[in-house]
Formats: structure tokens, sequence, C-alpha cells
């Protein structure tokens, strides 16, 4: 199923023809509005008119949070705020607040976007979607609305929390897709199991799922959790929210809607651009952005780029599942380490649940990693030397995937705090 077919199924030359010629306009745009870019395109002694093509787009300046914080709240906006109709952004827990700004052809472009990203997961006029984002200042509530009315689909806007109020709703309403973090999927999953509700009762066969790093492995246990078949939605506020990238029945990576948003794969030390299928820091300039279109920015998600034609017959680029972010690496013992590789590694437990926790600190100037494990219902009962067994072999396979070793710590079912957007995996006392 596509919804924008001529789009999604273009030859490669008619996609470089309209990224070109929207990327050439884009760049007039800020130069002449955001003194910004005016200045740091000067800088880099570009004018407007060097630039004819996408090929080009490497001669271009990049674009970082920082930035985004230091011309706090308008800086980057190119029209007046009278053509402003809605202002979105960031929780600000590390500083400033990143804000984004939409016109109302921004809000057009965004529920195009989404609207593309639910029919490939085969959402249809007939669905019913229980949207569990939060609404608000955070993009994901609202970007998955707009699309989800588009296709004509019924919304239920619950938002986040209240999860006996979700499962009322869920079961009441008859929702047939759900949409929210992960981690919350999982918690919903199992407080379905802890209601005693009768598998017949869920009607549930689609979940649309993003706004945090998940592991395959995760899919997994959250589409038996649920019984419906989970789908990543790749988006973030600086580039427009939901719908950027959004993964189709092959499940293969996620096609990026690239007549709008330009991406490439950068080394984030070197800042050279990477070919196809290595790994690196990925970048989006999206172009067709009117309020506040961003330069080359630098998202700090690591990935891969593919350009192959998938089998659902697009052929639009395709992301790989995002490893994680580079400011989310944790460095223990001169090794780099990644949460999702926790989650990897636990995920093949058949005695864990999906909750983890990771707590860092330094002991006599040594890094030490904990790993708190929550262990299901079944197995907590067990006897002790069955725990410790439990215990052994997830500190083997850490080890044998880190290599390094970690202090593995079983704790009981229900320990670890849920969270109702995205999860805290980590705890890290070396920044306290």
């Amino acid at each position: 199923m596509t919804w924008n077919s001529d789009i999604e199924c273009a030859d490669r030359q008619q996609l470089y023809e309209i990224q070109s010629g929207r990327l050439t306009a884009m760049i007039h745009r800020i130069y002449d509005n955001v003194p910004f870019y005016h200045n740091k395109l000067k800088e880099a002694g570009i004018e407007p008119g060097d630039i004819r093509s996408v090929d080009q787009l490497k001669y271009l300046p990049f674009t970082t949070k920082t930035d985004l914080r230091d011309n706090y709240p308008f800086g980057l906006f190119t029209v007046p705020q009278s053509e402003i109709v809605r202002i979105h952004a960031s929780s600000g827990t590390t500083g400033k607040p990143t804000v984004v700004g939409y016109t109302q052809q921004d809000l057009e472009i965004w529920a195009e976007v989404v609207a593309r990203s639910l029919t490939m997961a085969g959402i249809h006029s007939g669905d019913t979607i229980q949207i569990a984002y939060g609404y608000g200042p955070f993009t994901g509530g609202l970007g998955l609305h707009y699309g989800a009315e588009k296709v004509g689909a019924t919304v239920i806007p619950i938002s986040t929390g209240n999860t006996k109020k979700q499962l009322q709703f869920m079961t009441d309403f008859r929702a047939t897709i759900l949409a929210c973090t992960p981690s919350y999927a999982a918690h919903l999953g199992e407080s379905i199991r802890k209601e005693g509700i009768a598998p017949e009762e869920i009607k549930l066969r689609i979940g649309v799922f993003g706004a945090e790093p998940w592991t395959h492995e995760m899919r997994r246990e959250i589409e038996q959790l649920l019984q419906i078949k989970a789908y990543d939605i790749y988006g973030l506020s600086e580039v427009i929210g939901p719908g950027v990238s959004m993964e189709c029945a092959c499940q293969c990576g996620n096609h990026v809607f690239e007549d709008h948003f330009i991406p490439e794969i950068i080394h984030p030390e070197t800042l050279e651009v990477l070919p196809d299928g290595e790994l690196g820091e990925l970048v989006f300039t999206p172009v067709s952005k009117v309020a506040m279109p961003l330069l080359r920015y630098r998202t700090r998600d690591l990935t891969r780029l593919h350009r192959e034609k998938c089998d659902c017959g697009r052929t639009l680029v395709r992301m790989e599942k995002c490893l994680g972010r580079t400011d989310d690496m944790l460095i223990i013992r001169g090794v780099n380490v990644f949460p999702s590789q926790i989650e990897s590694v636990l995920m093949e437990m058949t005695e864990t649940t999906p909750h983890y926790q990771l707590i860092i600190k330094r002991e006599n100037n040594l890094d030490t990693m904990e790993v708190l494990v929550e262990i299901d219902e079944k197995n907590w009962s067990d006897s002790i030397r069955e725990l410790e067994g439990i215990r052994q072999r997830i500190d083997h396979n850490i080890k044998s995937t880190l290599g390094i070793s970690a202090k593995v710590r079983l704790v009981e079912p229900h320990s670890i705090e849920r969270s109702e957007g995205k999860a805290k995996r980590v705890i890290d006392h070396r920044q306290c």
C-alpha cells in the first residue's frame, strides 16, 4: 500500500531533480531571512547562487542543537510571527528548550508524510488508532494525530499516562492501532496480562512505535505481548517530528521521505560524508520546511543508509534502525557501550522482562557498570541456584558481546520504574 506512489516509487533522477530544486530555493530563503545562516554561509565563502544541485550539499556548513539554543527562541525562523501557526519545543532538561515553528504549509507537509508512514504500515480508514504519545510541546501526539485523520482513521487522542484508562479505551473503543514509545507498549502488554484482560477483548493488529531507540529483540517481545505487528517510525522535532521515515511491510529499514528530508551519513569526528552502507551519524536537511528549515542538522543518531530498491516497490532510501545516539554512548574502561547492545542480550533471554537499567559509577578511578535486570514472574520464584544460573548466563553474554564485564543484579518483577514516555535506561553517577 502506498499513499503517494508518484513520489514513493519515483525513479532516482526524478527525486534528484526535486531535491536539487528545493535545496537551492531553501538556500536563498535562509540566506535572505536568517542572520545566523547568512553569516554562516558568508564565513564559508558561499553565495546562494553557488548551490545548484544536491551534489553540492556536502560543501555547506552543519547545524547543531547548540545553534538552536543559541538562537532561542525564534532566531532561526524565516517568516514573521504572524505566519507561524504552531510552536513545539523540547523539554529543555539539559538547558534551554529547542523551539520549532510551523506555518500552515509545514503542517500540511507533516500530515502528508505521517499519512504516507501509516499507509506504509497497512493502516487505513477503517482503523481506530490510539495515540499514547504525549500531546503538547512534544511533537509525538499531534504529529501522529493529523496524519491519522488524513488517512481517514478514527483517532483516540488519549496521550500518555493513566494505564488503566488506556486499557479501558483500548477495549471499549476497539482500537486496532497503538502508537506510543516501545517501552510503554511493553508496559501496556504486561498490564493487559496483569489485569486479566482476555485476548479476544484486544483488537490491536499494528503498533507504530518510536521516539526512543529499540532493538529487533524488543520488537519481538512487544509483538508477543500484544499479538501485533510492530513498526518503527522515526522523526525528530528539529526536522519536523514523527514521519521523517517509516518501515514498510518488508521491515528492512525505514524509508526516508527524501523529497522533503535529504539524509547524509557523516563520520562523527572528521565530519566527512561516508558512503552508503557505512555506520555513522545521520544528518538531515529538511528542504521543504518553510518556517524553520535547518541546514545539515546533526541528529547524533547512528545508522546506515541503503539505496537499493526495496521489495515493496519503493525507491526511497532506507535507514537502518538506529544503533543509538553519539551522546548516549558510554565509555566504560575504554570500551564504547550502547544501551541497545545490553538490550539485545537481555531480550534473547526468556526469563527476563523488557525492563532494565544501567548504573554507572567511578570507584577508585575505575569505571564500573551495574546492570539491573528484571526477572519475569514465573522465574522469580525459582530456587536461588536457578536464579544464580540465569545471572551467570547474562553476565557471560554481556561480556561476550561488549568485551568487558559488568555486575549483573537480578531484581523482582515490576521493581524497575515504568515510563509513560521515553524510558530512562542509564543512571550515570559520574556526571553527578
